[in-house]
């Protein structure tokens, strides 16, 4: 059964102790409100880990204020038991003062690859994305952390977070978990009325059409005019539909991968989704 640990001293002692043993360590960080896409991070984790942590830990600090940070889906019992089934050793729930003890005095600025998209949308989101996981990541010295590729430009914050600060952790970057209709899950998702839900998978149809239109070689610019007219024929206020490097996060015409980005609000839901797009040659 899994050990619940609150403190962080007793939490990192864990870790350190399994190291010490000779143990590899993976870590899933979440917000809890448990989905199918967290468990299979959980079981990547317990795949290619001898033991494995799971934070609990909804984040202040990445929300802004006029979001969802009170209403944000809190179920620790049944996140639990989720986690109990996965042969997980530590479920970590600390306090907001624990990983906040002096508030947020501290944060990691970030430029480049948080700049754009969600970070234009969200001012502040990936500085506090990045200060929460550079503190987890402290508190939970694992050897390998798991992340879903559904919030992309967060694997690139991430991956850059520890190639700039020499962290000495890997990140693994697993696929979307999709519904039977291809809707990416999430948390946010039960915010859905029926009718709304009917509508999301819209955010999925634009990504088809962006594969389809990147194949014939379509321009970029009208790819994502399509991508944007079909999510709004199903009710989208658009954010941003875009084909940039998946890397950098640009809009460049380098010859390295793209991404098709898209994000956009349904009712008072908001959600994003990506695809990797390459030529049939390329495969």
């Amino acid at each position: 059964m899994a050990e619940t640990i609150r403190d962080p001293k007793i939490m990192r002692a864990r870790i350190l102790e399994a190291r010490a043993a000779g143990k590899r360590v993976g870590f899933v960080p979440t917000m809890g409100a448990l989905h199918p896409g967290h468990l299979r991070l959980v079981e990547k984790a317990v795949e290619e880990s001898d033991v494995v942590a799971v934070s609990v830990f909804v984040n202040p600090c990445q929300f802004g204020p006029n979001e969802d940070y009170e209403r944000y889906p809190r179920m620790f019992e049944a996140d639990k038991t989720l986690l109990e089934t996965k042969d997980v050793q530590w479920i970590f729930t600390p306090d907001v003062k624990d990983i906040y003890p002096h508030g947020d005095s501290i944060n990691i600025a970030l430029r480049e690859v948080g700049d754009s998209l969600e970070g234009l949308i969200r001012p502040g989101h990936f500085s506090g994305v990045a200060t929460v996981v550079l503190k987890l990541f402290n508190l939970v010295p694992a050897h390998r952390t798991y992340f879903g590729a559904k919030d992309w430009q967060q694997t690139r914050v991430v991956k850059q977070l520890i190639e700039d600060l020499h962290l000495s952790i890997e990140l693994v970057v697993c696929p979307t978990v999709r519904e039977a209709d291809g809707l990416a899950m999430s948390s946010r998702n039960s915010y859905l009325s029926s009718d709304e839900r009917r509508r999301a998978v819209g955010i999925v149809h634009a990504l088809e059409k962006a594969k389809e239109l990147w194949q014939a070689n379509m321009p970029l610019a009208d790819i994502e005019s399509v991508m944007k007219k079909t999510m709004e024929d199903q009710g989208f206020s658009v954010d941003y539909a875009v084909i940039v490097d998946a890397e950098s996060l640009k809009p460049t015409q380098c010859t390295g991968q793209k991404i098709a980005l898209v994000a956009g609000h349904i009712g008072t839901t908001r959600l994003i989704d990506n695809c990797l797009l390459s030529h049939e040659s390329e495969k």
